[in-house]
């Protein structure tokens, strides 16, 4: 099971310790580095920042939202950066949820999701495999455009730039069981927001026929503490936050999955305390149990004995959210 360090998207500002924590992560090992977007700091201009100040570590996107760019945007951003570092670049996509696509992006979330993120993928692959020019006439994407307002002056194109790899690895961040399945026909991995090594039954029947080499690289917050209530905190904000801020009271994909994970009531119960405005007892109401069981806090040895879980399972990449190089030092000595 290779390691990659999550750095996740920027809160107020830019983290300081996100240059640092990925040099080091470089220096020990580690696989990859990734970050992520919300709406506020992008995913691409960081990475590329890190880019430029590594040499040896693979660096990924984990996610960036669909919404954001249109597929020929996203396809020129990651041939781009996959140049500059030197054949380094992951592309993990995303489609988000209403509130985030309608409410910030200003964009109309696809009532048919499969569809649109097998469209979006089509056409990245189209742009990094440049065996000619970009066209597609989908239901959500259609290179040249032909809508009511086209002018008809559009011809299809292929990238002036030559991609580095036409084989540039797409990951997707899929929830729902038929978009976990379907990742595993269009993309090369999947990225599963909450990963337990011991419900891994929840995502059985989306995962039969796995392709060789196909990844999973789920995200997990690492803490090495003494106090195990107290280092379960962050994680617990993490999913309050999630689970009740990010979706609606009626479509809510992050509560959806906590809720076939076997928390169902425990779900419901957060997204109306986070709801009403009661955040901190929004958090407090995330059970210790689920935390626990998608993260890996607490002394060594307990660390060392729960991370065989997450390496017994189809697991190939573990993203470690951690909040100092000593984590990320303890967590690359368990693994080797």
């Amino acid at each position: 099971m290779r390691l990659g360090l999550a750095l996740g998207y920027w809160g107020r500002g830019p983290d300081p310790r996100h240059l640092e924590l990925a040099q080091e992560a470089e220096r020990l090992g580690y696989d990859s580095v990734w970050t992520a977007e919300s709406w506020g700091s992008d995913a691409f201009t960081p990475l590329t920042w890190i880019a430029a100040h590594t040499s040896r570590i693979r660096l990924g996107t984990a996610i960036a939202q669909m919404a954001a760019r249109s597929p020929t945007t996203t396809a020129m951003h990651a041939l781009t950066l996959d140049h500059l570092s030197g054949g380094r670049m992951m592309l993990g996509l995303g489609l988000s949820g209403p509130q985030v696509v309608e409410g910030w992006y200003g964009r109309p979330f696809p009532r048919s999701p499969l569809t649109a993120t097998r469209e979006y993928v089509d056409v990245v692959r189209q742009v990094l495999r440049r065996e000619g020019p970009v066209e597609t006439d989908g239901r959500f994407h259609t290179h040249p455009y032909r809508g009511e307002d086209a002018t008809g002056l559009g011809k299809p194109l292929k990238p002036i730039t030559h991609p580095l790899r036409t084989d540039l690895p797409v990951l997707l961040g899929a929830e729902g069981p038929k978009n976990i399945a379907q990742t595993t026909h269009i993309a090369d991995g999947w990225l599963p927001l909450y990963w337990s090594p011991t419900r891994t039954d929840a995502y059985e029947a989306s995962l039969t026929d796995l392709p060789e080499d196909f990844v999973i690289a789920p995200m997990a917050r690492v803490t090495v503490c003494d106090d195990i209530a107290e280092g379960l905190l962050p994680v617990k904000a993490m999913l309050g936050f999630y689970i009740g801020g990010m979706g609606h009271a009626k479509r809510n994909f992050h509560a959806d999955l906590m809720a076939r994970m076997g928390y169902a009531d425990e779900a419901r119960r957060v997204q109306e305390l986070f709801l009403a405005g009661r955040r901190e007892e929004a958090v407090l109401a995330v059970p210790d149990a689920f935390a626990d069981e998608i993260s890996l806090v607490g002394p060594r040895g307990r660390i060392a004995e729960r991370l065989e879980l997450w390496r017994k399972g189809p697991v190939t990449d573990l993203l470690v959210l951690a909040p100092d190089p000593h984590t990320l030092r303890v967590l690359a000595e368990l693994n080797s």
